[in-house]
């Protein structure tokens, strides 16, 4: 059975004396069970508000949504998000911060807190445990907001561009670190992206949206054997696909130009 189904999804919407909107389309996306499924699209096009309305933020216009059979009508720790900024609760240290969604699930401390000291061994902050957000750097607190968003158990992770504010090398190093905790915990990951070479070195599938109103163009699987290192970046099955995707995307940037 399919973990998330977006079956025929439109937004519109009126901006304050403007002409209506129409953000997203009649989009339909099926993501399965314990799959990477990365979506890639050109800015504007809807990739941000599509994950959105999975994570129950905003409601859809028409269509329907639904995890595991049941409808998505608002916000749910099924669901985890992690954001492009960081929102972490600067009062909180690090294993605070991780601690939270357990807690206020109704968790004993010391329940609470094995499941943080394990999440934060693993994000590789363990010497960071007792600090606060203002004392770590951009990737460390992107590691304490994955590990917040696993300590929830959620069936499904959503991560809008998590790692757009991060140097190149800092990104690289995360991305290898997101795969390594998904292939331990196998989490159905469903990851919003602008960068071809993110979208393929992390995924099992590549949707490539439309321009506005986005729609889903194509999906390519994403053929390259896990695990994946920095070798797969310069692979023959890797170059082949990311020329696919550049190819769209180039097609759908030129058409979104057209469109202001």
């Amino acid at each position: 059975m399919s973990l998330l189904e977006i079956r025929d999804v439109s937004v519109r919407f009126t901006p304050k004396k403007k002409p209506l909107v129409l953000a997203l389309d009649d989009v339909s996306l099926t993501v399965p069970d314990n799959t990477f499924s990365v979506i890639v699209g050109p800015s504007g096009c809807g990739k941000s508000t599509l994950l959105r309305l999975v994570a129950g933020l905003q409601p859809a216009t028409s269509g329907t949504m639904r995890l595991d059979g049941q409808p998505i009508e608002g916000p749910s720790a099924e669901r985890g998000m992690v954001f492009q900024s960081y929102t972490l609760f600067p009062w909180l240290s690090v294993r605070e911060n991780v601690m939270f969604g357990p807690s206020l699930k109704g968790m004993s401390k010391a329940e609470a807190g094995a499941i943080a000291d394990e999440l934060i061994e693993a994000v590789g902050l363990t010497t960071f445990a007792g600090s606060y957000p203002k004392e770590l750097s951009g990737g460390m607190r992107q590691r304490v907001a994955l590990a917040r968003a696993l300590a929830n158990n959620p069936q499904i992770l959503l991560m809008d561009e998590p790692f757009g504010a991060l140097d190149s090398q800092t990104r690289q190093l995360m991305q290898e670190l997101l795969l390594t905790i998904w292939q331990t915990h196998r989490k159905t990951v469903l990851f919003i992206t602008h960068d071809i070479d993110e979208a393929i070195f992390l995924g099992d599938i590549v949707h490539v949206m439309t321009a506005r109103p986005g729609r889903i163009n194509k999906s390519l699987d994403v053929n390259i054997p896990r695990p994946r290192g920095i070798e797969s970046l310069t692979s023959e099955p890797f170059m082949m696909l990311k020329r696919q995707v550049l190819s769209l995307m180039h097609e759908e940037s030129v058409q979104a130009s057209r469109l202001g």
